[in-house]
């Protein structure tokens, strides 16, 4: 819901930094993984069961990168694999945090995250479905910045489940109801993009 607003803040100063990694020789590729490799290391902080507030460091470290390896593509070039692993990567990242903070605490942990889980399961399938229809139209739009794909704007994305993400680090005691809670939501955003693919991509027959 914040993405599209938050884009024209956040674009200016990643594409000047983009600028700035890409006349060094970092690769948009190079940059994608990093930042996976960064979130991975907050997830591996949470499973061990240090404190959560370590985790955030590198989980927001990940966050900016997986900004930036757009900003240095625009600065060189995009490929179409580039935003496949950026996708793929970003997916990776958003299941690790739920499994990371199960496997701290798999008795209070485990039916809410496995929940939450399913649910980004659900919502990443209607994402990419919808994704997956709109480009077999041509559809195109900027409004969440320069894509791979077609961006569906959905009551939960990317910025709050990252504030969601913090939250959890800050406050990892109550990961239980706040799983649920938000996992409810991701049901609802998924149920929503549902109903707005009904509206845009439903064809009725002809010469009825």
């Amino acid at each position: 819901m914040f993405d599209g607003p938050l884009r024209r803040w956040i674009d200016p100063p990643l594409n000047h930094v983009g600028r700035g990694l890409a006349a060094r020789g970092w690769t948009a590729d190079g940059v994608t993984l990093l930042g996976l490799a960064v979130g991975l290391l907050s997830g591996a902080i949470l499973a061990l069961g240090w404190p959560a507030w370590v985790a955030l460091a590198p989980l927001l470290a990940g966050r900016v990168l997986d900004g930036l390896d757009g900003a240095v593509a625009r600065a060189t070039y995009k490929t179409d694999f580039g935003g496949y692993l950026d996708i793929i990567c970003d997916f990776v990242f958003y299941a690790v945090i739920p499994l990371a903070f199960v496997m701290r605490d798999p008795a209070g942990n485990g039916i809410a995250g496995a929940f939450l889980l399913a649910s980004f399961y659900v919502n990443g399938a209607t994402f990419l479905a919808y994704a997956i229809m709109a480009e077999k139209r041509g559809m195109t739009t900027s409004a969440q910045g320069e894509k791979s794909l077609y961006y569906a704007v959905g009551l939960l994305e990317g910025t709050e489940t990252i504030v969601f993400f913090v939250f959890l680090c800050l406050f990892p005691s109550i990961f239980a109801p706040a799983a649920w809670l938000f996992g409810a939501l991701c049901f609802v955003t998924a149920i929503a993009r549902t109903v707005l693919a009904r509206q845009v991509f439903y064809d009725l027959p002809s010469g009825g």
